[in-house]
């Protein structure tokens, strides 16, 4: 008998849950669907984990929730750690996951914290350090299709784990059989206070320390917002509010929270298809920006009035944009820092560094993954020169400015963009007028991402062998263009960082092309750079996709 048969035979016998049970009824006369449930183990990471709803050893259910989460609790009582805080999104199952996880960290003796809803993973970041938690819980997929959930794990600092920790945890997470995870209930821990929902008061704070970083305010600007049907749906228009936005209109199939995401099956505000209902509200309204957020509310998208169109800015754009503005107006206030600091990811744009030159601004590039700015934080913090930070970003549309929390932020970073966007409109200016500025002056830096899927036991096992492949035959020429410089992050020396399965091609023609295996999904993405004029540009991209889909597909 195969491995997944013997795994499924195991549920079949041992799953009590309804819910469960009724998802292994049926995967039974699916053999193919049967064995992308139970081939493996869901993996653990330094991003957590994530993958599809339904029954199975490969999928999020309270088995596999109660599983990971006392293999926590255990490498937390090795360590002495008593605290930990929880919280969750708007997807389908996350109330129950996150109920699920505090009542196993109380069958354990650990205080846990909860939000009493769901509420962005900024803030879980932010209540993990205002508790003093020793581990923060996330229920999240991100921006992920609605069969999606996942579970990041915070340290104390409020930053996703390190790859050491990750590692670590994952050796008590191996050791759990779900079946022998027993707990009491949600409300009876509740009841002894050994589960403690955090106050409003905490929630107050957040949206406090946020609103202290403003520069100015958002006077005079019309924005409509939409929460893609998740966290953002409440602290979003609030801190939009206390920025005195002229007019604030929020979509309306898009306001509450909703797992199934009826409007936007992909809540990415990366996807153009995703912020389609809210620039019709904008378009309706004749407002000046659009803002929209994605389920976890850590991410933001941006499209901007121009011409009577809507431009939808790109994550690198947002990310130039946000700071060449922070460097400007804090100079302007007499706030800039000397020798500011601004991070971002390797797969982020090199304009940056442009922008950031007649400032004096160090830019530390960093790994993908926010918890790599917000080590650059703490590093910072430790030498009591926090108050240097002035932005991290990366291209995936995730922005933080400041240091109150260790992940990005869509709602400081939607607070930031109306107080740009207002200071702009007073000078008579767009956001788009301002890009163009920017590109009329360091060049027209454009950027693309492609990403090829390997579903599934038989996808995972192909790409892996592509991977393999790719490293053993480098490119020596890609798109006509000669490599002069290949950068393995598995083995290369030259920076500061951990060892990551990325591999990056320099050309001669200042072309770039990085391949990156998704730590989230089971995707490698390719992050292409080309920085000539606009058809130069196209014609580029085009070549560069040909000679990938011939590897790739």
């Amino acid at each position: 008998m195969k491995r997944y048969e013997e795994k499924y035979a195991e549920w079949a016998k041992k799953v009590t849950d309804p819910a469960v049970k009724a998802d292994l009824c049926k995967l039974a006369g699916d053999e193919k669907a049967k064995e992308n449930a139970f081939y493996a183990d869901l993996k653990f990471g330094t991003a957590g984990m994530r993958g599809e709803l339904g029954a199975g050893t490969d999928c999020l259910n309270v088995y596999t929730i109660r599983k990971v989460t006392r293999g926590v609790a255990d490498c937390m009582a090795k360590k002495g750690y008593r605290t930990a805080a929880v919280s969750c999104d708007s997807r389908n199952c996350s109330d129950l996951f996150k109920r699920t996880v505090a009542e196993v960290f109380a069958s354990r003796g650990i205080k846990t914290y909860v939000t009493r809803e769901l509420m962005p993973t900024p803030f879980l970041s932010y209540l993990t350090r205002y508790v003093r938690a020793d581990i923060g819980v996330m229920i999240t997929a991100s921006h992920n299709p609605a069969q999606y959930n996942g579970y990041k794990v915070y340290g104390s600092d409020g930053c996703q784990l390190t790859d050491a920790a990750a590692l670590e945890m994952t050796d008590y997470i191996e050791k759990v059989d779900p079946f022998d995870v027993v707990t009491g209930a949600f409300d009876d821990y509740l009841a002894e206070g050994i589960i403690e929902y955090a106050s409003d008061e905490i929630t107050e704070s957040f949206l406090s320390t946020v609103f202290a970083l403003r520069n100015d305010t958002a006077e005079g600007l019309s924005v409509v917002y939409s929460p893609l049907n998740g966290t953002g749906y409440k602290l979003v228009p609030e801190i939009l509010r206390r920025m005195k936005v002229k007019e604030l209109t929020i979509v309306e199939e898009q306001s509450r929270p909703d797992g199934n995401f009826p409007t936007c099956p992909f809540p990415n505000p990366e996807k153009p298809a995703a912020l389609k209902k809210g620039i019709e509200y904008a378009q309706k309204a004749g407002a000046d920006i659009l803002i929209a957020t994605d389920p976890d509310c850590d991410r933001v998208g941006t499209a901007v009035a121009d011409g009577g169109e809507y431009k939808l800015l790109t994550g690198n754009e947002m990310g130039v944009l946000l700071s060449d503005y922070l460097l400007r107006v804090r100079k302007e206030k007499g706030t800039l820092p000397p020798r500011p600091v601004i991070v971002k990811t390797i797969v982020t744009t090199e304009l940056v560094r442009k922008i950031a030159a007649p400032y004096g601004a160090e830019i530390r590039d960093v790994l993908t993954g926010f918890k790599y700015i917000g080590d650059v934080i703490h590093k910072l913090e430790v030498k009591g020169e926090e108050s240097r930070f002035i932005l991290g970003f990366e291209e995936s549309y995730g922005y933080l400015s400041g240091t109150y929390v260790r992940d990005k932020d869509a709602v400081n970073a939607s607070m930031f963009i109306a107080e740009m966007a207002a200071y702009y409109k007073r000078r008579g200016k767009t956001l788009v007028a301002r890009l163009n500025e920017i590109y009329a002056e360091y060049g027209l830096y454009e950027h693309r991402i492609i990403s090829y899927e390997f579903a599934g036991a038989d996808g995972n096992a192909r790409m892996k062998e592509l991977l393999s492949a790719l490293r053993e035959d480098l490119p020596a020429v890609i798109a006509g263009s000669k490599v002069v410089r290949t950068v393995d992050y598995l083995t290369q020396k030259e920076a500061d960082l951990p060892p990551s399965n990325v591999l990056s091609f320099f050309m001669e023609d200042g072309s770039q092309v990085i391949v990156r295996p998704s730590g989230t999904e089971p995707l490698v993405k390719i992050y292409m750079t080309s920085a000539a004029d606009r058809a130069a540009n196209e014609r580029k991209f085009a070549a560069i996709q040909g000679e990938l889909d011939a590897r790739f597909k």
